[in-house]
């Protein structure tokens, strides 16, 4: 295997330490960081630890990206956005529903903080179908309400998204090569779906055009987490060639 591929399959892996607290999460992180670039830090963890847990990704090489999906008003998302940016994370999730003021001051923020900051704008959560949507009182499908949001965070200035495998393709056909497309709800085949309702291996994410993909349960809940990390990591660099 190409030792290049292998080195960006690593960089373009993203584990989320879904665990109650730090002392569950290090050593779950440690037994997958070698195949893994990115920690991810969701809401369960860091509302228990608070910024503690973000010093675990920078101690074992591994980019940290805080998934606290940000939607309030625009000039609290603003500060939230500026506070991030003083921590040294590396992305940083928000909903695109927020709207165009909140999203435009998010990307503001990081403009003129010079920060090295991705914000992700989430479009449609992996757990959401169409009836689902109509619950809400969206009447459009999570595709194209998807491409719809991410139009929106496009001209706000964000300058990434989060979105099921399924809409990978559409929005990196609409919105261009440069834009960081991050897709949770992966599993690799013969995997259960759990409770995502919008999911794919692997490599068809990365045939799709997907920037990063984010591996949960595959990984954790795996006999072997390490092996289940190296099996993905390849999986990623065979769909680079």
């Amino acid at each position: 295997m190409n030792s290049a591929n292998f080195d960006e399959a690593r960089r373009r892996l993203v584990f989320p330490l879904d665990y109650p607290t730090l002392e569950e999460a290090r050593p779950g992180a440690e037994s997958v960081a070698e195949h893994v670039g990115v920690l991810k830090i969701g809401l369960e963890l860091f509302v228990k630890e608070g910024p503690r847990a973000l010093e675990l990704g920078r101690q074992l090489g591994c980019e940290v990206f805080l998934d606290l999906k940000l939607h309030d008003i625009p000039a609290t998302v603003e500060r939230a956005v500026a506070s991030a940016i003083s921590l040294g994370v590396r992305y940083l999730t928000l909903h695109a529903s927020g709207g165009p003021k909140m999203l435009e001051l998010a990307a503001d923020r990081v403009e003129r903080e010079r920060a090295q900051l991705a914000l992700l704008a989430v479009t449609v959560l992996t757990s959401l179908d169409e009836s689902d949507l109509v619950a809400t009182g969206v009447s459009s499908p999570p595709n194209e309400q998807a491409l719809r949001l991410a139009v929106l965070a496009q001209r706000s200035g964000i300058r990434g998204l989060v979105s099921s495998v399924a809409e990978v393709s559409m929005l990196r056909q609409n919105l261009g090569p440069e834009m960081i497309l991050v897709t949770p709800g992966i599993r690799p085949a013969g995997a259960g779906s759990q409770d995502q309702k919008r999911v794919g291996t692997p490599a068809q994410a990365m045939a799709a055009g997907s920037s990063l993909l984010v591996v949960g349960r595959p990984i954790r809940d795996a006999a072997d987490p390490r092996a289940a990390a190296e099996a993905i990591r390849r999986e990623i660099a065979e769909a680079l060639v």
